[in-house]
């Protein structure tokens, strides 16, 4: 059994891979949090296999948190999980002692990859590993509609509180999300939630 501590900020995304990971027999999710200094707390008493952490977060960064994890628990995996793909950061993170680095656009099944990689003691960093399912920002093309809605997704709209705010009908709302989600190929509305919050400022 996989042990699993996820940290990161927006509990939306806690939510949401908690949700997916829910179902795999060898992965129990032990813990999470949402700074840094509640991360090595946590990771000291329940001493997971493996660790997903964003790695801008209040109190203590990732790469901080990596650094304590590994020198009091080298048999610790660390996944960085982040919005930047900067190879500086990737190497920073590396020093640190992470054993992954995936972007929070990446699918939840990328996800599952990195996390069951690692823990056989491979290293999954996404400008190594070859990953099918992250969607370059570059390539996506939002209707203006689209984008405001996007925008009141991540601020924890639901589809009727959209309606009223844009004066559009609620099946309105609902084809734009089925159309969004198609355009970053995923599945369900956690997943658009936690796409529309790693882009809440990008289309302002």
């Amino acid at each position: 059994m996989i042990k699993l501590i996820i940290a990161e900020d927006h509990q939306a995304l806690i939510d949401g891979m908690k949700s997916f990971l829910k179902n795999e027999s060898d992965i129990e999710i032990v813990g999470h949090a949402n700074d840094g200094l509640v991360l090595i707390d946590i990771v000291r008493q329940l001493k997971p296999n493996v660790v997903i952490t964003d790695i801008r977060m209040p109190k203590c960064d990732g790469i901080i948190a990596t650094k304590t994890i590994k020198a009091e628990l080298p048999n610790t995996k660390v996944i960085a999980f982040s919005m930047f793909d900067h190879d500086d950061a990737i190497s920073q993170m590396k020093e640190a002692g992470a054993s992954g680095y995936i972007m929070k656009n990446a699918s939840l099944q990328t996800v599952l990859e990195a996390i069951r990689a690692v823990n056989e003691g491979y290293s999954y960093f996404v400008n190594e590993a070859e990953n099918e399912y992250e969607t370059p920002k570059n390539e996506l093309v939002f209707s203006s509609r689209e984008k405001e809605i996007l925008q009141l997704i991540a601020e924890g709209k639901s589809s009727q509180e959209i309606a009223d705010i844009l004066f559009i009908e609620k099946s309105t709302v609902d084809s734009h999300r089925k159309n969004m989600s198609k355009k970053i190929k995923i599945i369900g509305k956690t997943d658009l939630t936690k796409f529309a919050l790693e882009r809440k400022y990008d289309y302002l």
